[in-house]
């Protein structure tokens, strides 16, 4: 009975241990996330011009070096696209700060009219979906 004790517990050593190894916690976090119509984000909006670049201001706190943080620019529900159209997606790897993310339209290329969003992803997770309009 006693071996069979020594292998139990040995056996649930290992288990804690592999485990741990494979926790990963970070205290990052998105402590504010919104859309703006200037990259210094003091003109707060969720309504945009045809011709306007959008503007996804992301307050990444707490987060150590190396941090991946990515945008996802969506035409949810857009004239004459299919729904949910992924237009880009960009990532930026940082420490704790405020990432600018910016979607501008071609020379002479309007956004259509819709409903739009960017989802912000912390680490691969999706974290906050912002959502604005284009009229």
């Amino acid at each position: 009975m006693q071996k069979k004790s020594i292998l139990m517990l040995v056996l649930a050593v290992l288990v804690v241990a592999q485990i741990a190894c494979g926790f990963n916690y970070s205290t990052a976090n998105i402590a504010d996330a919104y859309m703006s119509l200037d990259s210094e984000g003091t003109q707060g909006t969720s309504v945009y011009s045809d011709e306007a670049v959008f503007y996804a201001i992301v307050d990444l706190a707490n987060a150590p070096d190396g941090t991946e943080v990515t945008a996802a620019w969506i035409a949810a529900d857009v004239e004459g696209e299919e729904p949910n159209l992924l237009i880009d997606e960009v990532s930026i790897t940082s420490g704790s700060t405020v990432l600018v993310f910016d979607l501008a339209n071609e020379v002479g290329f309007l956004w259509p009219a819709g409903a739009y969003q960017v989802e912000i992803y912390l680490n691969g997770e999706l974290d906050t979906t912002l959502n604005f309009q284009v009229q």
